[in-house]
């Protein structure tokens, strides 16, 4: 019975991808399956919608930040921080080493922000405008861009996944990190290297280009702009929640847009709630999106997605799921059997809080150290969530930097890590497997 309710969701999310329908469709239909099957192993509808919504609850923190993302882009492109930072980067950043540049901007800026969603939309956004410019295929950039922000988005002290992780396995998050920054190095200089060579082997413009004239059609370029964007990261610098520092930067940006750039409250408001939209036609196809209407859809998928967790655990419909991978851990060890685990849950849950806690739920057990179980997921399950192609965790970030899906090829740290593991990963006393069942 588990295997068909599984199996039913699954093809209805590849029916979803081959029709190229919305994939909320199979997300609800999923919903209403998980809440039959419940139903038949005997709970009533009142204890099943209480557990969808317990599942719900269990990411609020999430769509609070989904929303302070959209603002955030939003207001920092009508404050003008985007086309100030653009102008003065696109002086000094040479084409040949744009590619690496972008991957260690976007990776210093997730470490200090701890999101790859508040990352991809910000230093993501800039980085593919410079792209652009330079005649960089976005394809490239995307890659690029994608890479850097999971970088920081599994170590940062500040990163909610770090942090669910943490509370998860009942480990210290310093702690974690230390041991994260180990099993990283290798994969971290290797995906240097690669953007380093694209760099080089790919076609690009001519050089340094001064984007002034075709931004000041449309903002008043002064230093002044930047200040929503050193307050985040003077404020990341300093640990403050993330949630806190982007409620900072976005009042930071209210009166840059009023007195240098001549918004109205009205007009923010509207840019707030609808995204920044630019009059001139060569600035639009740069600038314009963000705004909350932009993150609807994404906080859609997490809500429906995360009401599943609760609803596997109280109904037991993994039981038998969680056997089988018992199994395959005895015989590739406990590291695979979480990747593969990962690669799983993530095709499933479309999102990465969800990844990590359906990947929890089921592997948690195959190691007798807690930190250990830790550093898995952080290798696994954080990592392989943004390389499922229908996934938020990945199009997201894609889509704030108008990148296609194919970029995930292009994202190398994501797979060079969990590969670097694989291959050095090996049985130890450790080890705890599940009981045969």
């Amino acid at each position: 019975m588990e295997w068909l309710v599984l199996g039913l969701f699954c093809g209805g999310l590849l029916l979803c991808l081959l029709l190229d329908w919305s994939i909320l469709y199979a997300l609800l239909a999923g919903l209403l399956l998980f809440l039959l099957y419940g139903r038949r192993k005997g709970f009533g509808w009142k204890a099943l919608l209480g557990m969808a919504l317990a599942g719900v609850k269990a990411v609020k923190n999430i769509l609070i930040t989904f929303l302070l993302i959209g603002v955030l882009t939003a207001l920092w492109r009508a404050a003008g921080t985007i086309p100030v930072i653009v102008s003065y980067a696109a002086r000094l950043i040479r084409p040949g080493v744009f590619l690496l540049m972008a991957f260690l901007l976007n990776a210093g800026v997730s470490v200090l922000t701890g999101t790859s969603f508040g990352t991809a939309a910000t230093m993501g956004v800039i980085c593919a405008t410079m792209g652009d410019v330079f005649g960089v295929p976005v394809v490239l950039t995307g890659g690029a861009v994608l890479a850097g922000a999971f970088f920081g988005d599994r170590c940062s002290p500040v990163s909610t996944s770090a942090l669910l992780v943490s509370e998860l396995t009942k480990t210290s998050v310093f702690d974690n990190i230390q041991r994260m920054v180990k099993t990283a190095l290798i994969p971290f200089l290797a995906s240097c290297a690669v953007y380093a060579l694209l760099g080089l082997l790919t076609p690009h413009g001519a050089g340094a280009m001064d984007l002034s004239a075709l931004f000041s059609r449309e903002f008043t370029l002064s230093l002044w702009a930047v200040i929503p964007a050193a307050v985040i990261l003077a404020l990341s610098l300093l640990r403050v929640n993330v949630k806190l520092a982007m409620a900072a930067s976005i009042l930071a940006a209210v009166p840059v847009c009023l007195l240098l750039q001549g918004q109205t409250p009205l007009s923010l408001v509207q840019i707030a709630l609808a995204g920044f939209t630019a009059a001139d036609p060569q600035v639009a196809a740069m600038l314009d999106g963000g705004g909350i209407a932009s993150m609807l859809r994404v906080g859609a998928i997490v809500c429906i997605s995360s009401s599943y967790s609760v609803l596997f655990q109280k109904t037991g419909l993994l039981d038998r799921v969680k056997g089988a991978i018992g199994r395959l851990s005895r015989r590739t060890g406990p590291f695979c059997a979480t990747l593969v685990t990962s690669a799983l849950a993530g095709m499933v849950a479309c999102n990465q809080s969800l990844t990590i806690l359906l990947a929890h739920q089921l592997c948690g057990e195959l190691r007798s150290d807690p930190s250990d179980t830790a550093l898995d997921l952080e290798d696994t399950a954080v990592v392989v969530a943004p390389l499922i192609p229908w996934s938020i965790a990945g199009a997201v970030p894609l889509g704030a930097v108008g990148a296609p899906g194919v970029s995930v090829l292009l994202a190398c740290y994501l797979y060079l890590l969990p590969l670097w593991r694989l291959i050095t990963s090996k049985q130890d006393g450790r080890t705890r497997p599940l009981p045969r069942r």
